[in-house]
């Protein structure tokens, strides 16, 4: 069997991780090339990481051997390599956040859809290993009834991380702490609780010199009728664990720091997972590059199988809508529907 093709297109920061686990997949996948709008970015991709590069897009689009693209460019670059990539009939898999605003993001999902084309979104927090345990237990009722949720994100980013051009910006990331740090949580609580109905916000720029916030506060209702609390921020020195806690029926979920630790109401505790890293603190990349080789490798399963890749599209719009009623609700001070 030939091996899966993947064309990579950008090499900036967030690229490490997954270089790493490519790497680690190659016996069975081909990066065929890697593309970076300037001359420079391309070298650099080449000397840091040591892998091959392509002078043009087409170059990717225009292989047959080439499966799927691999879309690390920032979200206000999306869009154009996106229509291109579908015209070329490429499968797609793009970092997090789909686009900059959940209308962007949606006509993404549908240009995919249409076309017939796979479309999964990087949320690699879903493949830590408690994060699976707590995803599994949940799909399988094993928890019962879900009665409230508190998430907590309180990481770190120096002054120096928003003063690089573009940062926090709406018209290159789409925002600040909810849409670039706390979509991550924030995504893995929506895959365990199903949807947000609707929320009532507060939001924030309390310590950084920043065009959008750096923190955020909500109460949520889910459509499932279970109430929950969200805080976020990048202004808690020196960046702690992230926080996300389930009470249901027979038990409580605590998710902390990677670690699954289930206490049951009829005794016992188990534990799932190992403490690690997720970039909370003012080195960003601190964390290990596992959980983005097995979110690659699902992807690239779901490519051959026909199936929808664990972490897709329409998956994706859950979080996009949730962090617009935060900030649509922040803004006018009312509770706010999750549309």
């Amino acid at each position: 069997m030939a091996k899966f093709g993947i064309g990579v297109l950008g090499a900036g920061l967030a690229a490490a991780p997954h270089f790493r686990s490519l790497a680690d997949l190659a016996p069975d996948v081909d990066l065929r090339g890697v593309f970076c709008r300037t001359e420079a970015g391309r070298k650099a991709a080449q000397e840091r990481y040591g892998v091959p590069v392509v002078s043009r897009l087409e170059d990717l689009l225009e292989d047959p051997a080439v499966d799927a693209l691999l879309v690390l460019t920032p979200p206000d670059q999306r869009m154009e390599v996106v229509r291109a990539a579908v015209a070329a009939g490429k499968a797609l898999l793009v970092e997090k956040p789909v686009e900059r605003d959940t209308a962007a993001a949606s006509e993404i999902v549908d240009l995919c859809a249409q076309a017939g084309l796979p479309l999964g979104v990087i949320f690699q927090h879903r493949f830590r290993e408690g994060a699976l345990a707590l995803r599994d237990l949940m799909d399988k009722g094993g928890l019962g009834r879900l009665g409230s949720v508190s998430l907590q994100v309180p990481w770190w980013r120096p002054q120096s991380y928003y003063d690089e051009p573009g940062r926090g910006t709406k018209a290159r990331d789409g925002g600040g702490v909810l849409i670039t740090q706390a979509i991550h949580m924030l995504d893995l609580m929506l895959s365990v609780t199903g949807p947000a109905a609707e929320v009532q916000a507060m939001t924030a720029t309390t310590r950084h010199r920043m065009e959008t916030e750096d923190f955020a506060a909500a109460a949520i209702r889910f459509e499932n009728g279970a109430m929950g609390s969200v805080m976020a921020t990048t202004a808690s020195y020196p960046g702690g664990q992230e926080i996300l806690t389930l009470n249901c029926e027979k038990g409580t979920a605590h998710f902390a720091g990677g670690v699954l630790r289930v206490d049951w109401i009829d005794g016992g505790t188990e534990t799932f997972g190992a403490v690690t890293a997720s970039g909370g603190g003012a080195n960003i990349m601190d964390f290990p590059h596992e959980w983005h080789r097995a979110q690659i490798a699902d992807f690239i399963d779901a490519v051959q199988t026909g199936r929808a890749p664990r972490s897709n599209g329409q998956s994706a719009l859950h979080v996009h809508r949730l962090i617009d009623a935060i900030l649509r609700s922040s803004e006018t001070g009312q509770r706010c529907s999750v549309t």
